[in-house]
């Protein structure tokens, strides 16, 4: 009998972290969960049952990458899959964003993302083989006005991907981006109200949720490397 595949759910507190933990957990996988809530997480992991574990963690932080991914083998014996849907999104021009700011919206979104898979690369070897969905934007290639350094750090996520899909293939690991467009989520309403962005121009988590589970399943697995954008048209 095949043993039950895991997946780690970086930014699994809420939105399509979330979304996308439930997903898994009706498929069938185990699931490692992480956020800086841990409040949020354990919210997750109610709608997730038995199969979710809750590893709180700041993922622009190397070692605490590491820890989580270590804590999650040892919990449940393998790592199959990543789902990498943590990010931050500040609305500032050029001249409100502080050097902090730029740091802090990298390492969120772009450095956080190789630490993940860097951590994870000797394990999916040994394994034989993987699948990591990194979550992107459309301001990689539409960024609205403000926001410079998460525009940035999505566009160096799209390449990342690429160039890890490129290095995993010869040991059975696959690397997908997905890029959606608006979706309804606080980090969303944080920086865009809904006169500015209507509700029904915007996806749902679910809708972003099910494209990153084909991607995990394999269902997109001649896309691994390429970008998927995701969008309503309206």
């Amino acid at each position: 009998m095949a043993a039950q595949p895991t997946a780690i759910i970086t930014g699994a507190g809420r939105g399509i972290g979330r979304a996308t933990a439930v997903q898994l957990a009706k498929e069938g996988y185990r699931l490692a969960l992480t956020s800086r809530s841990e409040n949020e997480l354990h919210q997750t992991a109610r709608l997730c049952g038995d199969a979710a574990a809750v590893f709180a963690a700041d993922v622009s932080d190397s070692a605490a990458v590491e820890s989580v991914v270590e804590r999650s083998l040892a919990k449940f014996g393998r790592i199959d899959a990543l789902a990498h849907v943590a990010g931050l999104a500040p609305l500032k021009s050029i001249e409100q964003t502080s050097l902090e700011d730029w740091r802090a919206v990298l390492d969120t979104n772009l450095s956080s993302a190789f630490y993940l898979c860097r951590a994870l690369w000797p394990l999916w070897r040994k394994q034989g083989g993987g699948a990591a969905v990194l979550v992107s934007s459309e301001a990689a290639r539409n960024p609205l006005m403000g926001l410079c350094a998460y525009a940035a750090a999505k566009a160096g996520v799209n390449n990342l991907g690429l160039s890890l899909a490129r290095e995993g293939a010869s040991i059975g690991v696959r690397v997908h981006v997905v890029a959606p467009g608006g979706v309804e989520t606080a980090m969303l309403r944080a920086i865009i109200s809904p006169q500015q962005y209507p509700p029904e121009r915007t996806l749902k988590p679910d809708d972003v949720a099910a494209v990153i589970a084909q991607c995990i399943r394999g269902d997109l697995r001649y896309a691994s490397g390429e970008v998927i954008y995701v969008h309503k048209t309206v």
